[in-house]
């Protein structure tokens, strides 16, 4: 096994709870792991034989830009498109942080962390 990590990717994005933050937007940061096998890829140097990291970037870009109210929503909905998508991720986490988040107080971020593995 080995894992492959795609971190601090900064998107723009409509997330929320409160109506202005579906009109002005904020800042987000996300970072991923993901476990696989990384040992036929090491033999074989081919991509297609590993997990593609600007695969996982597209997944989470195309994620992020679909507004939800819960950082938990955009979270799993990450995750599911992985397992769906890559059959060599055996088991994901994934963080999505909101940048300054309007909470009424000085806060660099909040976060939402979630973790799943693949159903056999």
């Amino acid at each position: 096994m080995g894992t492959v990590k795609v971190e601090n990717i900064r998107i723009f994005a409509y997330h929320g709870c409160l109506k202005e933050e579906s009109k002005i937007g904020s800042n987000y940061r996300v970072d991923l792991e993901v476990d696989t096998d990384l040992q036929t890829s090491a033999k074989t140097d081919k991509l297609s034989d590993t997990v593609d990291y600007v695969f996982l970037n597209r997944i989470i870009k195309e994620e992020m830009n679909k507004p939800s109210h819960l950082l938990e929503t955009v979270c799993r909905r990450i995750l599911d498109r992985i397992f769906n998508e890559d059959a060599l991720v055996k088991k994901a986490t994934v963080w999505v942080s909101k940048l300054n988040p309007p909470i009424g107080g000085d806060v660099e971020r909040v976060t939402i962390k979630m973790t799943d593995k693949r159903k056999k």
